[in-house]
């Protein structure tokens, strides 16, 4: 039984390009980050890998990398779920502003506090720790027990939704998730053991 789970963060965004908060807002892909999905579905072919199911966010980048990724792998038309609860973490007030413009106006030690801390949610948004409370009971109840099932799962998701889900496979804590980076376009593969734990990882780097 391969209990297989890969966990993909989208391909460079526009908002990306542009240093902007994005959140729950909807820019697509770039001509790299069309690339990064495209380069991602390959290293996961070269693996021989396949998929029984896919799951992404109600947001197009993660959805438009999971279709470049599933069409390298010859699985377009792979049965798929869509669902906000893996949306990326909600910026509130800074959704659409420039990460700089940000410091400018709220200070570089207010704006590392929002970004880079485990609770503290920017003005109207939410904080890592909210993020991780909306995307756990829906792994758990959802994807999780199809993966222990032996089913062959990925996950096309966004960076503080996918630390969500890391947090808890890695065994991470509050004091170091936030300061782990997970780059566009590179695929996680684990396989878990009978009790949903890690028994392997592998990061698929260029």
């Amino acid at each position: 039984m391969d209990r297989l789970l890969v966990l993909v963060r989208h391909g460079q965004s526009d908002w990306n390009l542009k240093n902007l908060f994005t959140g729950w807002k909807d820019p697509d892909l770039t001509p790299t980050g069309v690339e990064e999905a495209r380069a991602a579905g390959k290293r996961l072919k070269a693996m021989g890998l396949s998929f029984d199911t896919a799951y992404t966010s109600a947001l197009i980048r993660a959805q438009h990398t999971l279709d470049i990724l599933l069409d390298e792998l010859g699985q377009t038309g792979l049965q798929t779920t869509k669902d906000q609860a893996l949306n990326e973490r909600d910026y509130g007030d800074l959704c659409g502003l420039n990460k700089d413009d940000a410091r400018k106006k709220w200070g570089e030690e207010q704006v590392h506090v929002w970004r880079r801390s485990y609770d503290v949610a920017p003005p109207g948004g939410e904080s890592l720790k909210d993020t991780v409370a909306r995307v756990l009971p829906y792994y758990c109840q959802n994807i999780l027990p199809r993966v222990l099932n032996g089913e062959r799962v990925i996950v096309a998701a966004h960076g503080n939704s996918l630390r969500a889900l890391v947090m808890v496979l890695d065994r991470l804590t509050p004091a170091t998730i936030p300061s782990m980076e997970l780059a566009t376009g590179v695929p996680l593969v684990y396989r878990l053991k009978p009790d949903s734990t890690v028994d392997t990882k592998t990061v698929l780097t260029a």
